[in-house]
């Protein structure tokens, strides 16, 4: 039953952000963890999703190597604050 002024989403990238908020990634978390979080909220996206969402998440870094990724935030969120992305020069 879904609970009221419960944020949906409707991507991966959406749903890691929605983790981020509750503070999810405070401590380091293999893909494995975050696909395991992700069931429990009822989010099932494909892994390949989850790990490009991983990847492209401006809030997160990783370590490891291919294969063995850990992700943890490189900053807490805080409500109201816009996400800045880093500009490119081409």
């Amino acid at each position: 039953m879904p609970k009221e002024n419960r944020k949906i989403a409707k991507t991966a990238t959406e749903a890691l952000k929605i983790l981020w908020e509750e503070g999810v990634f405070s401590k380091w978390m293999k893909i494995a963890a975050v696909v395991e979080e992700l069931s429990k909220k009822e989010y099932h996206f494909p892994l390949t999703n989850v790990n490009m969402a991983l990847q492209r998440a401006p809030y997160l870094t990783c370590k490891g190597k291919r294969g063995s990724y850990e992700y943890i935030q490189k900053y807490p969120y805080v409500k109201g604050e816009k996400i800045m992305k880093s500009s490119k020069k081409k």
